[in-house]
Parts: structure tokens; C-alpha cells; sequence
């Protein structure tokens, strides 16, 4: 009897053995198989003979300055600096300029006229300036760097 018993545990155990690697079978099938469809939806099916529709871009648009200078401005060049405790702007001259001329200073959120009362030349005052001068030039309102400065005439 106790021989028969051994028999009959070891049967069932091996049978369970046998259902746990079955089931983990179908469980690594199942992960296969989800796998594939997902990838096969991935992948439009193409019939033969057509090409898929392509998409399209947008023509670019022209980019918008916003500011045309007047007919009688001529640039001077950009701020390359803005010291707000002494009021002065620091630029590269890209024509000349002269003491009592009239400047226009436009920007994203600068627009200022005004006439040059006072510049400097690495902290020397000057008179006038040449194109490609590094200079400053005391301003009485804010300005920031980047916005463009115009000679008017």
C-alpha cells in the first residue's frame, strides 16, 4: 500500500512539473505572438502598384523684420551692450558718426530718437568716430542688445 502511494505522488508531482513548463510555454507563445501583432501594426500593408500618399510641408514663410528703416536712416549697427547704471549703449559702427547727429535706436521693445551728446572711445571722450570704432554713447532711455541703431539724416 505504501508502495502504491509513492507511486501515485510521484505521478501527480511529475504531472504538475509537466504543467508548470506547459504553461510557462504558453506564456512566452503568448508574449511572441503579442509581440508580432503589435510589429504587424506597425507595419501598412502596401498594395502592389501604388506608392503611399506622402506628406506634405508647408512652404515656409518669408520672415516678418517688422521694422523698415525710413528712407533718410542709415545703419549704424547693433547694440552689443546696454550698462542701465550709467545709461550707455556700447556698439561697433559700421558708418561714421559724428557729436550732435540724430540717432534712432529701434528693438523689440526699444523705439528712441535722440540726438549724440556725449561719446567715448575706451573710456576717452571723442568728437567723432570711424566706421568699425568700438564706442559708447549715453542714451536717455532703456535699450537692450541686439537692437539695431540708425544714423538719421
Amino acid at each position: 500500500m505504501k508502495k502504491k502511494n509513492k507511486k501515485i505522488k510521484k505521478k501527480t508531482a511529475a504531472k504538475k512539473s509537466k504543467l508548470k513548463v506547459k504553461t510557462a510555454k504558453k506564456k512566452s507563445l503568448k508574449k511572441q505572438k503579442s509581440k508580432t501583432l503589435k510589429s504587424k501594426k506597425r507595419i501598412k500593408k502596401v498594395k502592389k502598384g501604388s506608392k503611399p500618399a506622402r506628406r506634405t510641408k508647408a512652404a515656409p514663410q518669408p520672415l516678418q523684420t517688422g521694422y523698415r528703416p525710413a528712407a533718410n536712416e542709415t545703419k549704424l549697427g547693433d547694440v552689443e551692450d546696454y550698462f542701465s547704471h550709467i545709461g550707455v549703449v556700447a556698439l561697433i559702427l559700421e558708418a561714421a558718426l559724428v557729436v550732435g547727429d540724430t540717432i534712432h535706436i529701434h528693438g523689440h521693445t526699444t523705439d528712441l530718437t535722440q540726438k549724440v551728446e556725449s561719446m567715448q572711445i575706451n573710456h576717452v571722450p571723442v568728437q567723432s568716430a570711424r566706421r568699425g570704432d568700438s564706442l559708447g554713447i549715453k542714451v536717455n532711455d532703456k535699450c537692450r542688445k541686439g537692437d539695431k541703431v540708425y544714423l538719421v539724416a
